[in-house]
This record gives C-alpha cells, sequence and structure tokens, in this order.
C-alpha cells in the first residue's frame, strides 16, 4: 500500500489519499462484507470468551440481533452464565467414524442473518464432511454474507508464531490461523492477564478440571513460558493496530508522524558505511521496540554505478534482510533524493531517519547540494540521525563471479571527435546563413549541435561542443573576427549568454538522455519478466519450469546457469543453459561440496 505525492505549482510537496486504502474504507463502509473483531489472548483461560460474550450482551442491550454460531465454555459456570439471553443457533450433528460430533451450522447462520454472530476458538478443525476443513473459512463466508462476527483465538495459533512458540513452550501446536485472517481483522482486542493471576485461576480448577491442571503447570502453563507468551501477544497486537493506524493515515493523506510508535527507516546508498548503518539501525529499533525498514532510492545515477558500488548497495539490502528489517527499493521522482526519502517516511509514519555523514567537500555540496543537509531541513517533526564516519566502519566487498554489462565509457574520445565535428558543421552552416539571417541567428545553430551532442553522448561530450562551439562563434561571428578578443562591450554579453545557454542547454538535453535510457531499460526489464511469466505459465512439467528459468537468468545476467536439485540424498543436474555445454568433473564435485556443507549447516 502506498500514498501518492505531487508537487503543488508553489512546488511543495504534498500528500494524496492512497488509492488502496481508500478501496479499502469504502469496501468496509458499503456493508457489503461484515466485520471481523478478534479477542485476542497469551494462552488458555486469560477470560476471551468471557470478555466477548460480555461485549455481545451490551451489544444486544443496545438492540444488535446478535446470535451464538458456537461459544465452548468448557463447564466454566460464571461463562455459561453469560449465555443466558443469547439466542443460539443449535449446531448440526457430523458422523465421524461412528461418533456423533458437533459443529457450528453456517447455513442455518447464513439464513438467519443476524447482525452479529459468535464463533469461539477461531483456530478450530472441523470435522471430516463439513463444507470447510477450518472455522476461520467458515468466519470468512460468514463474512461474505454481510454478517459481522465476533470470534476468539491464542496467539500461539497464530501460523507466522507457530515456530516460535513450538521453541518457548516445546509444544508444536497444530492447529493454526493464516496471519491474512489476523491481519484483515476491523478490531483486534487483546484480553490480558498475568501469569500469577492466571495460574491462580488454574488451580481454582476455572481453566482446566484438576488433572488436566496439574500437566499444564507442569508444562505449558510454567510462568516463563506464559510471560513469553504474553510478551507475543502485546507485540502481534500492537503491530495490527500499528498497520490499521497507518491505513487510516494513508486513506485519509495524513503526513506522519503521528508518535503512536517508534518506526525507523535507514538510507541505503552505495557509501563503504552503508552495511554499519544498517547494523545501527537494527541497534536502534532493538531499543526503541520498533519496526525498522533500509531504504534505497533508485534515480539516474544507478545507471552510472560500477559493479562494485552495485554489489556493496545488495549486500546492504541482504544485510538488513537478514536482520528481520523490511527492504524497500523505490524509484527516484526526479524531485531530489531527500524529497524521496520524506516522501516514503511521512507516507509510512516513520518517526526516526537514519543516514550516513557526508564525505563530499563542500565545493562539491555547494555545486550539486547535499542530501544530508536537505533532509534535515525538509524532516518537519521526523527525527534525522547522520552518523559519523568514524562511527561506522567501511567493509570490504568480496568479489563477485557475476558481472553485469559494461556502461558506455563517458570518455570514449570518438564521442568527443563527434562533438567536434557537429560543432565544424554548425560553423559551416552559420556561415553560409550569416548573409541572409544574420548575427543573431548563428547561435541557434551552434546550440542545435550541442542539443544532437548532449542527446547522443551524454553531458560531458555535449559540455566539450559547448566550448568548441562557444570558441568558434567568437573566432569567426564577433567583431574583430579572427581573434578570440572582444571590442564591443554589448558583444560581450551576448557572448557569455550563448555559453551559458549552451551550458543549460546541454544539461537539460543531458538530462533527457537519461531519464530516456532508464526508461527503456526499465521496459526491457519489465519485458523479460513478463516473457519469462509467460513461459511459467505455460510450463506443464517441472523440466519445463527448470529450464525457462535456467534461461530466463542467463538472458538477462549473461551468464552461464546451471541447476541442481536434491535427488535420492544427493544432487542431480537438471537444466542448464547454453544445452550444449557441459561441466567438467571438478565442477560438479564443486557443487555437490557445496550442498553438503550447507545440508550440515543447516
Amino acid at each position: 500500500m502506498t500514498q501518492m505525492a505531487h508537487v503543488n505549482p508553489a512546488g511543495k510537496l504534498e500528500q494524496r489519499p492512497s488509492p488502496e486504502a481508500l478501496l479499502e474504507a469504502a469496501r468496509r463502509e458499503e456493508g457489503r462484507v461484515g466485520k471481523l473483531r478478534i479477542f485476542v489472548g497469551a494462552a488458555p483461560g486469560v477470560g476471551k470468551t468471557y470478555e466477548m460474550l460480555q461485549q455481545a450482551r451490551a451489544r444486544k442491550k443496545d438492540g444488535y440481533d446478535i446470535v451464538v454460531g458456537v461459544v465452548e465454555t468448557h463447564g466454566r459456570r460464571e461463562t455459561e452464565a453469560l449465555l443466558d439471553g443469547l439466542e443460539i443457533v443449535p449446531r448440526r450433528r457430523v458422523d465421524y467414524k461412528g461418533q456423533w460430533l458437533q459443529e457450528m451450522d453456517l447455513d442455518g447462520i447464513i439464513s438467519r442473518r443476524p447482525q452479529i454472530v459468535l464463533v469461539d476458538e477461531l483456530a478450530h478443525t472441523n470435522a471430516s464432511g463439513s463444507r470447510h476443513p477450518k472455522r476461520y473459512l467458515d468466519v470468512e463466508e460468514l463474512l461474505t454474507h454481510g454478517i459481522n462476527v465476533y470470534t476468539t483465538v491464542n496467539i500461539q495459533h497464530i501460523e507466522s508464531l507457530n515456530d516460535v512458540v513450538a521453541q518457548i513452550t516445546h509444544v508444536r501446536v497444530r492447529e493454526t490461523v493464516p496471519d491474512s485472517v489476523f491481519d484483515r481483522a476491523d478490531a483486534v482486542e487483546l484480553v490480558d492477564l498475568t501469569p500469577d493471576d492466571l495460574i491462580q485461576r488454574l488451580k481454582d480448577g476455572k481453566v482446566y478440571v484438576p488433572r488436566q491442571a496439574e500437566r499444564a503447570l507442569d508444562h505449558f502453563f510454567a510462568p516463563a513460558n506464559l510471560t513469553a507468551l504474553r510478551e507475543l501477544a502485546l507485540r502481534r497486537t500492537a503491530e495490527r493496530v500499528d498497520e490499521q493506524l497507518l491505513t487510516q493515515m494513508q486513506a485519509g493523506a495524513i503526513s506522519g508522524p503521528w508518535a503512536a510508535g517508534e518506526r525507523i527507516l535507514v538510507c541505503i546508498s552505495e557509501d563503504p558505511r552503508a552495511a554499519g548503518l544498517v547494523r545501527y539501525a537494527k541497534r536502534l529499533a532493538d531499543r526503541l521496540h520498533g519496526p525498522w525498514t533500509a531504504l534505497y532510492v533508485e534515480g539516474r545515477r544507478s545507471l552510472q554505478l560500477n559493479d562494485e558500488d552495485r554489489d556493496r548497495i545488495a549486500d546492504s539490502l541482504r544485510l538488513a534482510e537478514s536482520l528481520g528489517g523490511e527492504v524497500v527499493t523505490v524509484p527516484s521522482a526526479d524531485r531530489g533524493i531527500a524529497d524521496d526519502v520524506i516522501g516514503y517516511a511521512q507516507a509510512y509514519n516513520v518517526t526516526q531517519i537514519i543516514i550516513g555523514k557526508s564525505t563530499r567537500s563542500r565545493w562539491f555540496e555547494i555545486l550539486h547540494g547535499s542530501v544530508v543537509h536537505d533532509l534535515v531541513r525538509r524532516s518537519g517533526n521526523i527525527s534525522v540521525n547522520v552518523i559519523a564516519g568514524d562511527a561506522v566502519a567501511g567493509e570490504p566487498i568480496p568479489k563477485k563471479t557475476v558481472r553485469t554489462a559494461e556502461l558506455a565509457n563517458s570518455l570514449d574520445p570518438r564521442s568527443y571527435l563527434i562533438a567536434l565535428v557537429a560543432v565544424t558543421i554548425a560553423l559551416g552552416i552559420s556561415v553560409a546563413i550569416l548573409p541572409w539571417l544574420g548575427i543573431e541567428n548563428v547561435d541557434l545553430v551552434f546550440l542545435t549541435a550541442v542539443v544532437g551532442v548532449a542527446v547522443r553522448y551524454g553531458l560531458w561530450p555535449s559540455l566539450f561542443a559547448s566550448a568548441a562551439a562557444s570558441l568558434c562563434y567568437n573566432f569567426f561571428f564577433l567583431p574583430p573576427i579572427y581573434t578570440f578578443t572582444i571590442a564591443d562591450p554589448t558583444n560581450v554579453a551576448a557572448f557569455f549568454f550563448f555559453i551559458v545557454m549552451a551550458v543549460i542547454v546541454s544539461n537539460v538535453a543531458a538530462r533527457v538522455r537519461t531519464q530516456a535510457v532508464t526508461a527503456i531499460a526499465r521496459a526491457r526489464t519489465t519485458e523479460s519478466l513478463y516473457a519469462f511469466s509467460r513461459k511459467l505459465a505455460g510450463a506443464g512439467t517441472l523440466d519445463d519450469v527448470l529450464w525457462a528459468t535456467a534461461y530466463q537468468t542467463a538472458l538477462m545476467l549473461k551468464v552461464r546457469v546451471v541447476l541442481f536439485l536434491p535427488e535420492n540424498d544427493a544432487i542431480a543436474l537438471k537444466a542448464g543453459y547454453p544445452p550444449e555445454d557441459t561441466l567438467d568433473e571438478a565442477d560438479l564435485a564443486a557443487a555437490r561440496w557445496a550442498w553438503q556443507s550447507n545440508r550440515a549447516a543447516s
């Protein structure tokens, strides 16, 4: 989800509502899709079902039409008492291996069409023969019919936290709910209880029967486990609330940051200190307990970077991803890197930006500007952390086996020779038209030559053409002719005006050329990826997929590609491009050794 930005006539950056956020808000307001409220807890027995029933009874007093689809009281008297006065849709009986099980009557609820239905235990697995294998799928169907749903779930049932919970409790939870269901909830309410209070409830028999309670106290309900699960529940709920805040900000075109929570943004470039910036952002995010993002803005300079600079950027982004940060690459809007960073930070409610201290000279910053200074001046309420060079040591980038295509050499003597030829041709044309059009139109011919050189060969050859054209204009057309002196002050002004115009025109034309080259490169990449997707869509077997992958990788990276797959506790060569190439025994042995090393490490 992105927030749009545009520059008004006054040159000020303004925010526009995100189209995705507006569509999502409109979809929810239309009422065709029900709203989902999830009561989440750290462990069984914290009171999720009790809280859900209490809120349902309050809504019923307000006049809402509420029914109970399924509520598991587990024999708790205080919970059963809250069911009094609520309409209960009878459950349907399902025959499963000679036993009769009771499941929620989905069709009965849909035909009844209440405003709110209570559905306990979202992660429940339905009996065989039910329309949906999981209860959360029943809930999704109810929502599509415009019925609002109140439901409950424990944090250990969230799919992305399943492995973490297993490491904490040494119990693998088999019934899970996809994170997408949790993230699409309109409201998430945390039902919290301290570990001591929960253990006391367990001892009092308010969670399990005495025999089950004793086993639970020795395993799942250990104080350390409950504390860790409670922290997971708090963090996951806070993340969901933060996402809701971000969506509302984007739908309302509200500029950030809102200090509801810390969000860190670290700016990545080809600077050798980029890896240190990433580690600093990780440490800061850990101290502030907030999410963090590594951002790289891809502008015109990206086309001029060499292989080592590109490798450094890629390594820094991979490092950020491995440390748990989000990695984002955005194209520059050609209004300045600082504006691109500020626009992203405001759209995603970033509270702190990290950037490396500039190592450019004072003259460079005067001529080209400083991203750091612009960022500090325009950041508004966003804090900017400028990290000094000695605080973040650079690291050498290892040699890569893959090389990208060489860029055109800006010092190619042929481009300067052609620029000189273009100026010579312009000189001949100017001499020819001088008797008819006068000296005031001669400069247009030279400027046309400068533009042509800039469009074809870039900035530096066009500046060379500008210098040559200025000398020719002075030598052949400004009195006294055939000298580099200028007698008339009016002609002096005209000469310097010509120089300024030539430099400006060459810069503008070179920038247009760079933008065109960038657009063409992106279009070719998009075309290649689209062709690759068509190949994959038409692939009928695994061999077709592997061959298409090898072919497309070799085509885009201009390298030789071979693909291996595990087979019978070994690896086998499955595809390669070019197809006529073969691997020798040394290559095969190296591939097997690498596979075995990775397998042993995992």
